[in-house]
């Protein structure tokens, strides 16, 4: 495959990997971990998504030479003033691990009425870590938190993720109905069409 049909995922998450791999693959992108090119993680000190998202795509393309896309996305609560946020991966601590974080956010929301929640992706793509016109593209995907967790499939918040429509988690979907409705999947759905038009027309 030609290397402008590869990007560098600024990513070391399995799962976002495998959701990437197959929402790009229609356009016959190779997505890349920046692990297996030795890309070490990018620091997120910023307040919002997209000034993450971008500085690790900028990071990714700078230390790989290629093209690079990065997203920065997670789970908000209103009852928490939209916590956690761009937390969302470390809201138990720096260490936290998935579960970690599930537990905190449900003791964090222990008896709220309000247990509305969104998730948020912000996906930005860059040909070069100096690019002045990344490509940026935002979802978001309303639901509630649910008592318990719930279903096998998914990572993250989604088996707490309850998904109104359906009356089920994200992680009792399966992969390509989570694909089809999540905010990463919004995202990308966008990101596409401007990987289409912009970069590869």
């Amino acid at each position: 495959m030609a290397s402008e049909r590869r990007i560098v995922l600024a990513s070391d998450n399995a799962g976002k990997l495998r959701e990437f791999g197959a929402l790009l693959a229609p356009l016959r992108v190779e997505v890349v971990p920046q692990r297996a090119l030795g890309i070490p993680p990018a620091p997120e000190p910023h307040a919002t998504f997209i000034e993450n998202a971008l500085a690790k795509a900028r990071h990714a393309a700078a230390s790989a030479g290629l093209p690079a896309l990065a997203d920065d996305s997670g789970i908000c609560c209103p009852a928490l003033g939209g916590a956690p946020g761009v937390r969302s991966a470390r809201f138990a601590g720096e260490q936290a691990s998935d579960s970690d974080n599930l537990a905190e956010l449900m003791r964090r929301l222990d008896g709220a009425s309000d247990r509305r929640a969104h998730f948020t992706c912000v996906l930005v793509a860059v040909r070069a870590a100096d690019d002045p016109e990344p490509l940026v593209a935002e979802g978001r995907w309303h639901g509630a938190i649910g008592e318990a967790p719930r279903g096998a499939h998914g990572f993250g918040y989604d088996p707490i993720f309850v998904v109104p429509q359906f009356g089920r988690s994200a992680a009792e979907l399966e992969p390509e109905q989570k694909n089809r409705l999540s905010h990463r999947g919004q995202a990308a759905r966008i990101l596409i069409d401007l990987l289409a038009s912009r970069w590869y027309g």
